[in-house]
């Protein structure tokens, strides 16, 4: 029988790792932004990505499909350190213009992309015989395809510099059923980390790394929002996500992933690359049952 396990506060860390090499580096992260409750202490992946390299002195480029998402961060960050060097834009990572628009701002901007993140991604709920084809179809463009657009704009630059690092967040519904249905997310996500493997043996003689993130049970502004809304299927995604018997007894959140992503973006993991890091608190490998 599964138990309720407490969400992590998810408050902004008091301290944080450093990596002296990320110090000037041109980090370029989608989905910067975070949906949540207003005021809300909680910080969302792509915002504590970026907070975290922002901390250890990279230059951030970020993106949302929401402009006013992406400014939101971008405050939290200048109230940080009113000098970290922020630019945000609003991208639909769908679009093979937008990608294209936001991939040219960044050079513009500073003329190199040193790390790129692709942190996009959301879900819809379906099984393989209720998923309808458009669903389907909007899923694998969004977790999958925006994927492939940055990477293929950004690989030949990366290329023409000497060198690079690419990071892509997945998730552990690629590697195993988590008891919510959610078919296009689940496939999108194992192609991903499929095509990260891939890549980095193709480019690793070129010194650009291809790593991916693989975030268990995290307690995001999203996964917050589910639990105060009036929805009923909303109310029901927030028990089925925060009561599974995670080994080390609680949820956790945005900057555990964030401390992973930095981490694999770092001069630190420079021999790492072609790999999954599962950040999951131990769930991926338990029975589920707490045993």
């Amino acid at each position: 029988m599964s138990t309720i396990v407490k969400p992590a506060k998810n408050e902004t860390p008091k301290t944080f790792p450093t990596y002296p090499d990320l110090k000037g580096k041109v980090v370029l992260i989608t989905g910067i932004g975070q949906v949540g409750i207003p005021d809300s202490a909680t910080w969302g992946n792509g915002a504590a990505t970026a907070r975290l390299f922002a901390m250890n002195g990279a230059s951030i480029f970020g993106c949302d499909l929401k402009l006013s998402a992406a400014e939101s961060t971008r405050s939290r960050l200048l109230n940080d350190n009113p000098a970290t060097e922020c630019t945000v834009m609003a991208c639909d990572v769908t679009k093979p213009s937008d990608v294209e628009a936001l991939i040219k701002a960044v050079m513009a901007k500073h003329g190199r992309i040193d790390i790129l993140v692709n942190n996009v991604g959301a879900t819809v709920s379906g099984s393989p015989s209720t998923m309808p084809e458009e669903t389907w179809l909007q899923q694998i463009d969004l977790n999958l395809h925006s994927v492939y657009r940055c990477c293929h704009a950004v690989i030949p630059i990366m290329e023409a510099q000497g060198g690079g690092s690419i990071v892509n967040n997945g998730s552990i519904t690629a590697l195993r059923y988590i008891g919510k249905p959610q078919i296009g997310y689940a496939t999108a996500k194992a192609a991903v980390i499929r095509y990260t493997k891939t890549a980095g043996v193709m480019y690793a003689a070129k010194n650009i790394r291809f790593n991916a993130v693989i975030p268990g049970l995290m307690y995001t502004p999203l996964v917050e929002n589910f639990g105060m809304s009036d929805k009923p299927e909303e109310q029901e995604t927030f028990i089925r996500i925060t009561q599974h018997n995670v080994p080390m007894g609680r949820l956790g959140d945005s900057f555990d992933t964030a401390n992973a992503v930095v981490w694999l973006a770092s001069d630190a993991a420079r021999y790492v690359t072609a790999h999954a890091l599962v950040v999951d608190g131990g769930i991926t490998e338990s029975t589920g049952t707490g045993e």
